[in-house]
């Protein structure tokens, strides 16, 4: 039997990404996309700012990839079918209480419907292939753009509180939606 990451995680695919499990070879490139302040501004504060040169290295390694080997986190490059070398983005499930999935994409696929194909192919492995019943998503009330996508899906926010992200201390919402609601959807 195969072990480690990849015999874990499949690649997803919609109609216009690949959805790949994140490697150390992702490095370089997660590094070049993520370390600017418009991705940055609405991630909780443990990610370190400025973003240090080795950071995204160093995370895919010793957080990242041992989570995902013990089957607590599912982290998958987004690429373009058309271009399935170039990384734009990357989204995240999280065995955790309150936040169960995250994203990020550069700027320029941003407001292209791409991370709201992500969401639904990662929604579908969450529910479907892990079984799990309820899906919860932390972020900032002041990221407009990611809460268009909770509302899209049918999520509701169900908690409100501070928390300190790396652009300051804010609201953050928790939205969830339930196995049911998202099984009543797929019609």
């Amino acid at each position: 039997m195969t072990h480690g990451p990849h015999a874990i995680i499949p690649i997803l695919k919609t109609s216009r990404l690949q959805l790949h499990p994140l490697t150390l070879a992702d490095a370089p490139r997660y590094q070049q996309l993520i370390a600017h302040w418009g991705m940055v501004r609405y991630i909780t504060d443990n990610m370190p700012w400025p973003y240090p040169a080795d950071e995204a290295e160093r995370y895919i390694r010793e957080d990242a990839l041992p989570a995902m080997a013990n089957a607590e986190e599912w982290h998958w490059t987004l690429r373009l079918r058309d271009a399935p070398e170039l990384i734009i983005g990357v989204i995240s499930l999280m065995d955790e209480y309150n936040d169960n999935r995250s994203f990020w994409i550069a700027e320029p696929w941003q407001n292209k419907g791409l991370v709201s194909e992500a969401c639904q192919a990662v929604n579908r492995f969450w529910f479907q292939a892990l079984g799990k019943p309820v899906l919860r998503v932390a972020k900032a009330a002041a990221n407009e753009p990611s809460r268009r996508i909770s509302m899209r899906e049918g999520m509701r926010v169900v908690l409100k509180r501070q928390q300190s992200f790396v652009g300051g201390t804010m609201e953050e919402e928790i939205w969830q939606l339930t196995r049911d609601e998202w099984l009543s959807q797929q019609c």
